[in-house]
């Protein structure tokens, strides 16, 4: 009995050794990536906080200005119509992009033959790169490009695809078509993993193919839609490369988003204090989003 007694401290000391060693292996594995985690992600926002109190002079020296640089941007001109064209640029993108990834999931979810061609080629676009894409799409949208020559061929007048009015709506286009195979292959992999059992018995009670989806599928993933809807709104938030490599802002400023005048502010008007702070508003707007990401998901979980 005494001998029982004795092995078992010995045997505890052992297994906490052992979780010991393999939770100091794994960070070891971890720390490199925390390290440049730390150093090119939280250093920089942190800095960036920082210099939004000071004037950045390259010449003569940083100088602490207080709340200048956050005054400087509540009273510019600019920014009431950066936010406009960000709501409008998040908006359209809900509106057009955020149902075409789940309306092709579905539909090639209940395709017979072919499901796997249809997603590879669903999810081409997404591998195109950046350079390119924009570079195709200008032409596409050119005055004498394939679409105003098609639109001649027809009878119809041209359109004017970057005009103040058109601009908008056709990066959102060219983004939405460059996007939406990733975000298809996601809601794929939902409708995919809802049981077919549920799917054969609506099929037996002679349920349709719109029933089948209106009252089993669109419920199954409806979690799935919030989340990537509210993912969808953070990166929308954040968009100006579009912007930038189509139109720079323009026509009138119809295209100029806040991270786009953030960007103009920093590398053209070399005003990297008045950037900083900027930047700092947009990070602590962000935070709030991920935070209401974050219950999102949780809350999905425990459904």
């Amino acid at each position: 009995m005494d001998a029982e007694l004795s092995v078992r401290p010995v045997v505890a000391s052992s297994t906490v050794k052992k979780k010991i060693n393999w939770y100091l292996w794994g960070t070891l594995f971890v720390l490199p990536e925390i390290v440049l985690f730390i150093v090119f992600l939280w250093v920089p926002i942190f800095k960036g906080i920082f210099y939004s109190f000071y004037n950045i002079d390259f010449v003569d020296g940083n100088h602490f200005i207080g709340l200048a640089n956050y005054l400087s941007i509540f009273q510019d001109g600019l920014l009431l119509t950066s936010i406009k064209n960000t709501l409008y640029y998040m908006g359209l993108g809900v509106l057009v992009g955020f149902w075409v990834p789940p309306l092709i999931a579905i539909v090639v979810s209940e395709l017979k033959w072919f499901q796997g061609a249809a997603r590879i080629i669903g999810y081409l676009p997404s591998a195109v790169p950046a350079i390119v894409l924009y570079g195709m799409w200008q032409w596409f949208f050119d005055a004498v490009g394939p679409i105003n020559s098609l639109l001649q061929t027809l009878g119809i007048p041209k359109v004017e695809f970057f005009s103040p009015k058109m601009a908008m709506g056709s990066i959102v286009l060219l983004e939405t078509w460059q996007s939406f195979g990733a975000a298809t292959l996601i809601y794929i992999a939902a409708v995919v993993g809802i049981p077919r059992d549920i799917y054969e018995a609506a099929e037996i009670d002679g349920a349709s193919v719109w029933q089948r989806i209106r009252h089993i599928t669109l419920p199954s993933i409806k979690t799935l839609m919030l989340l990537l809807l509210l993912l969808q709104l953070i990166t929308t938030s954040q968009g100006f490369q579009a912007q930038l490599s189509m139109t720079d802002g323009g026509p009138n400023n119809a295209t100029l988003t806040y991270l786009l005048w953030m960007n103009h502010t920093a590398f053209r008007d070399l005003d990297f204090g008045k950037a900083s702070a900027m930047g700092s508003l947009m990070f602590f707007v962000l935070i709030l989003l991920s935070v209401l990401y974050n219950l999102l998901q949780r809350r999905g979980e425990k459904a």
